[in-house]
């Protein structure tokens, strides 16, 4: 790569590390700290923010060529896994209430399990026993945090580990239903059909579980305008996200990876529990990601973290490097 391109795919990287960050530590204090707690609502938010800057992205801007829906099965299939993306992002904002940012992050780190688990019971793809043996350390490490974490709920770990279940289960089935060369979408196409019927479903679950919420947010915004700019600006991020995650996969190489996910995954593990040598794959940047909101959400809101779960938390990440390691040599 050229100077200017790595220094292109470094700003792209840290663009993107900053955004996933920032919309987890913001869903954070917005549902905990600063006590909107209406995490459907933000949700919606989210969808919302994300149908208009996908439409603008990809029809004005022509960031990537429009993909059209083809036929109404198609649509279907579309609108089934909108239904599971939103089960997952609400449950994940559910969860944020209840637990510290680095439990949740490391619950979080456990989608490997549960797509290899989805993958097995819905297609019979069967991975090398390697592979299933790396798992091990990934569950093992979630329990011994489980039983460390100062901060647990059972609701909210329920809510959690349902929205790592929905995510590992959203891709397993858009790898089944738009496995067709005919039905085959791109992230950013894909979230542009998705994100609108993902509104429609959000607005009456909000209005009807979550009583009031228009006119408690009118009323929030009266009293306090910053809460009208942290959710136009969260909503903003979470479309960033996305946006960021497709140009980085489209961009990325990787040496700019390692690299990358070196220096990142050293910093997070020396403040959080001492120098340790890690040798790391390039295709775990978003455990990398993880760590790194790890150690700042352990910074702004001050969490207590015992050294029990921080060594689960460690183990989990360990056991997802081994995973995606065994995945790759199994190719």
């Amino acid at each position: 790569m050229k100077p200017t391109g790595k220094l292109f795919t470094i700003g792209l990287i840290t663009f993107w590390y900053s955004s996933n960050i920032g919309v987890i530590l913001l869903n954070k204090y917005l549902l905990s700290n600063y006590g909107f707690k209406y995490p459907i609502f933000l949700t919606m938010c989210h969808m919302t923010a994300c149908s208009l800057f996908s439409y603008i992205a990809i029809v004005w801007l022509k960031v990537v060529p429009m993909q059209t829906v083809r036929s109404r099965v198609q649509f279907a299939k579309i609108a089934a896994l909108s239904a599971i993306f939103c089960a997952s992002v609400v449950s994940g904002n559910i969860s944020l209430r209840y637990l510290p940012v680095s439990f949740n992050q490391a619950v979080g780190a456990t989608t490997p399990f549960f797509t290899a688990v989805f993958a097995y019971l819905m297609t019979f793809k069967r991975e090398s026993w390697l592979t299933y043996v790396t798992l091990i350390p990934v569950v093992t490490g979630v329990i011994i945090a489980s039983g460390g974490e100062p901060l647990f709920n059972l609701f909210g770990f329920i809510m959690c580990v349902g929205a790592t279940a929905a995510r590992a289960l959203k891709t397993v089935l858009q790898g089944i239903l738009l496995s067709s060369e005919g039905e085959k979408l791109n992230s950013m196409n894909l979230l542009m059909y998705m994100a609108p019927i993902a509104v429609v479903c959000l607005i009456p679950a909000a209005l009807l579980m979550e009583e009031n919420v228009v006119g408690i947010t009118v009323a929030l915004a009266r009293e306090d305008l910053s809460i009208v700019w942290y959710l136009l600006f969260n909503s903003s991020l979470a479309y960033f996200v996305n946006l960021t995650n497709f140009l980085v996969t489209n961009h990325t190489s990787a040496l700019t990876l390692q690299v990358c996910m070196y220096i990142i995954i050293s910093l997070a593990v020396v403040c959080s529990l001492g120098y340790y040598r890690i040798l790391i794959p390039e295709k775990v940047l978003g455990n990398a990601k993880g760590a790194v909101a790890v150690v700042i959400s352990i910074l702004i809101f001050r969490n207590p973290v015992s050294v029990t779960g921080m060594l689960g938390y460690c183990l989990t990440v360990i056991g997802v490097v081994l995973y995606s390691e065994a995945k790759k040599r199994s190719k």
